[in-house]
């Protein structure tokens, strides 16, 4: 790689067409791109992997970008270059960013420096590649859009996932109570060591039963999402008194029963982080860097594949038999 770098060349998984994990190509003469004026050049030491790109790999995704492209925007890694303007950043500087430009399944990436954040000590590069989308959606999913408040409850529907831990230790850190799901032993353990007051296994028959139980028959004040296109209409039935859910995730349609939000006055509402204000993601970023500062802001890092194995890891993301933190690529 070092003498490939040196001709000015890179390996990055490129896209030609929309379709299966199979469309995703590795290619080893890849130009390495330059920042502009605002932006910087980060040598990539891990790339998260979001559902989300799967979606849009497959081209079932409202936004679609231009082919060929490479995948992937949460990287963590080494300030390599920067830009003329920009001053907040030098080479060798340890950072994580939210939104790559020119895709983060590569050796390097380029980014604008105001999406680009200073990576803590404490944390690895794989957990830096961990941070930007989950914890961000939780967070916006929790106060931007659910309007969670201290002493509430909530129930975490698919916990054990990259959002669903941060969501665990953000609402755990501000007070609220946290219930969460996992369909594995070891994914609710993880989802208890992560915040929860209390896990259930969403692959029990009578789960919801035991939710129930466990509110005392009150219902959640609110209920991130995670696979909404199985759980909401049982989600309807979850819900206190004037309860929300969160659809964070979604891979199909489902039928509910309106009569079900009426009986309750609940609500649903569809959280995206790409439709963030600038206001809000400054709120977010301040959330997180205080979250990693105070030291209850860990990312789980889950399963991580060398960038070669990028095909399986889209395939393991959507097909894996239990999540377990965030999922890695490492090139």
């Amino acid at each position: 790689m070092a003498a490939a770098a040196a001709r000015g060349a890179m390996r990055a998984v490129r896209v030609f067409e929309f379709g299966g994990p199979e469309v995703l190509r590795l290619q080893a003469d890849v130009p390495i791109p330059s920042p502009e004026d605002a932006q910087v050049l980060i040598k990539v030491h891990a790339c998260g992997v979001n559902p989300v790109e799967t979606y849009i790999r497959s081209g079932n995704y409202a936004r679609k970008p231009a082919l060929p492209y490479t995948p992937g925007s949460d990287v963590a890694g080494v300030i390599e270059g920067v830009g003329g303007r920009v001053t907040a950043f030098k080479k060798g500087d340890r950072v994580f960013t939210s939104a790559t430009l020119s895709g983060g399944y590569a050796d390097y990436a380029v980014a604008e420096a105001d999406t680009v954040f200073p990576l803590s000590d404490k944390l690895s590069f794989s957990q830096g590649a961990a941070i930007a989308i989950p914890y961000f959606t939780a967070y916006r999913a929790l106060f931007l859009k659910g309007h969670a408040k201290a002493g509430e409850s909530v129930l975490i529907h698919g916990a054990s996932g990259g959002v669903g831990i941060a969501a665990c230790q953000i609402a755990r850190a501000y007070g609220l109570k946290v219930l969460g799901t996992a369909g594995t032993e070891q994914g609710m353990n993880v989802v208890l060591r992560n915040g929860a007051h209390q896990a259930f296994n969403h692959r029990e028959a009578n789960y919801l039963d035991k939710i129930m139980e466990y509110t005392k028959m009150q219902g959640v004040n609110i209920i991130i999402e995670m696979l909404s296109n199985v759980n909401l209409a049982a989600d309807l039935h979850l819900l206190s008194h004037a309860g929300r859910v969160m659809v964070v995730g979604c891979r199909g349609p489902i039928e509910i029963n309106p009569r079900d939000t009426m009986n309750k006055e609940s609500s649903i509402r569809g959280v995206s982080l790409f439709l963030q204000t600038e206001e809000e993601r400054r709120e977010c970023v301040r959330a997180v860097l205080d979250g990693i500062e105070s030291g209850w802001l860990k990312p789980v890092v889950g399963p991580e594949y060398p960038l070669q194995e990028v095909a399986k890891a889209h395939e393991d993301i959507i097909h894996s038999s239990g999540a377990r933190g965030k999922m890695v690529l490492l090139p």
